[in-house]
């Protein structure tokens, strides 16, 4: 190394190169916190001459998918629509740029900013990213270690958390209507009611279930009156405690699939009762057969006699018998042969035929269900799926909204009936997708129902690239200067309304944005 390069800076005559950071820590303690990323990458910039122009940054978020990491997406958006002004992305190591469990999906990220023309390169590896096979050879290898730290991650914090759960305390899940859950010290002594989102403070601390308010325990305890006393149906039950103005345990009104989680939840009579579906390494959600549950019996204080709900399980049992595959599916083909069409309504007024609740837990929805027995027309089958895509689109919008807002000292809320966002207690924001429909002239538009409807301040539509698999831009508009359009928006809208589509969400969260005031001296 000579002489400037030993200085820290770069011969003389050799330009400096602009590059960007990409910074990322989940909850791998101080050696990846976000400042010792950033203080490593700032001294190898100074070695190699780079200017560090932009950053990218994902605090607290999981190395496993891209899903919920808005700092690796924006970066690859930047990048791909010719957005930045440097050619180099520098990381700290393979590990910050992701664990993907699989591996490829890692290269394909980097792959995608090396053919927009950026470059990789992790300042931390002992390898440089020059396309060589050593280097590729070791960038794999490092890729696939990093992958198999977070399965033996999973698979550790797995085992705790069973051995935990057979011990009687909480570890996890809903606790359900009438309970709460008491966080409690390591000698077993009370600390404080946990709230909705809130956890322990210290990995000493464990969480047990108590009885909730007596308002609420009397609610639990009249639904097992009405369905074992009063052989109420569900349903019954459900318009029963509706038409009485009492709210289930997220506020909301009352369904069939409610009152049935509460009448087959054990904790009422003191039971803990966990992995009875899994979630590993954010992989799609797996019920577990009774076996591999794990249980502690009479942990917690009862509120409904064992007695009383041994009798519930039976009349649960009764009516719904255990069924094959093929026994519901031909259940729901005698349904459909029957009145030409199925439906949700027509599904839960049959009597003979499972709910679509156990249609979905069975074979992963009931548009499966529909396909399985060849009732269901391709282009209908399309169209639910695309909803069903732009709707987790659209949710993941509206929590990355919140954690932005939140994380420039706002406040916000969101009310989970109506779904409005309101920000600092000021406005309010309603969240719409639109997919692109191309019309026979190669013109696309948008369409929303959301724009004429609802209440809000202001309104956010996410208009969705060709294709509707990726977000092309956003119209933030306040409500009034909606007032005169039937919903429809095209490519070009006239001046008044384009001047409300951008490439993010940043101007609302500046709306958001409190700035400390001083006193004045």
């Amino acid at each position: 190394m000579d002489k400037f390069a030993e200085a820290g800076k770069p011969p003389q005559g050799r330009r400096r190169v602009r590059a960007a950071q990409y910074l990322r820590m989940s909850t791998d303690g101080q050696t990846y916190s976000i400042q010792n990323q950033r203080d490593a990458i700032r001294s190898y910039a100074d070695v190699m001459g780079y200017d560090i122009v932009a950053t990218y940054e994902d605090p607290g978020r999981s190395g496993l998918h891209i899903e919920g990491r808005p700092g690796l997406k924006k970066l690859l958006f930047d990048v791909e629509h010719g957005l930045v002004d440097f050619e180099t992305v520098v990381i700290y190591d393979v590990s910050r740029w992701g664990r993907f469990q699989n591996i490829d999906e890692s290269a394909s990220y980097e792959y995608r900013c090396q053919m927009a023309g950026v470059r990789i390169e992790f300042c931390a590896e002992q390898f440089g990213n020059d396309g060589t096979v050593g280097s590729d050879v070791l960038k794999a290898i490092k890729r696939s270690m990093a992958a198999e730290y977070s399965r033996s991650l999973s698979q550790k914090v797995f085992m705790g958390q069973v051995r935990v759960a057979g011990m009687g305390f909480h570890v996890g899940g809903l606790q359900g209507l009438g309970l709460r859950r008491l966080m409690i010290d390591q000698f077993g002594r009370p600390k404080v009611i946990l709230a909705r989102n809130e956890h322990k403070s210290l990995q000493s601390d464990r969480v047990i279930i108590v009885p909730g308010p007596p308002e609420e325990v009397a609610t639990v305890r009249l639904i097992f009156r009405l369905f074992v006393g009063s052989r109420k149906t569900e349903t019954e039950i459900a318009r029963y405690l509706n038409d009485r103005g009492v709210a289930n345990d997220f506020g909301r009104p009352w369904k069939c699939g409610s009152v049935r989680r509460v009448l087959t939840n054990e904790k009422y009579i003191g039971n803990n009762v966990w992995n009875r579906r899994c979630t590993k390494l954010k992989s799609k959600v797996v019920y577990n057969p009774p076996d591999q549950w794990v249980r502690a019996d009479n942990a917690f204080e009862p509120i409904v006699s064992r007695r009383l709900f041994e009798k519930a399980q039976q009349i649960v049992k009764s009516l719904y018998l255990r069924m094959s595959d093929d026994e519901m599916l031909a259940a729901l083909r005698n349904l459909h042969n029957r009145h030409g069409k199925l439906s949700h309504a027509i599904i839960k007024a049959a009597p003979e035929c499972p709910s679509g609740w156990r249609y979905r837990s069975r074979f992963g929805s009931v548009l499966d269900a529909y396909r399985l027995i060849g009732c269901l027309p391709p282009r209908q089958g399309h169209f639910i799926d695309l909803k069903k895509r732009l709707e987790v689109i659209r949710y993941r919008v509206m929590e990355d909204l919140q954690d932005a807002i939140k994380k420039v000292g706002g406040h916000v809320s969101c009310d989970p009936d109506t779904e409005l966002i309101r920000i600092n207690d000021e406005f309010t924001v309603v969240i719409a997708i639109a997919r692109c429909r191309v019309s026979h002239n190669a013109y696309p538009r948008w369409s929303s129902k959301a724009a004429r409807e609802t209440a809000a301040d202001i309104f956010v539509l996410i208009r969705m690239h060709p294709g509707d698999l990726a977000i092309r831009d956003y119209l933030i508009a306040p409500m009034h200067e909606l007032a005169e359009i039937s919903g429809n928006f095209h490519a070009n809208n006239g001046m008044k309304l384009d001047a409300f589509l951008f490439q993010s969400l940043d101007p609302l969260v500046a709306l958001a944005e409190r700035a400390f005031v001083g006193s004045a001296t």
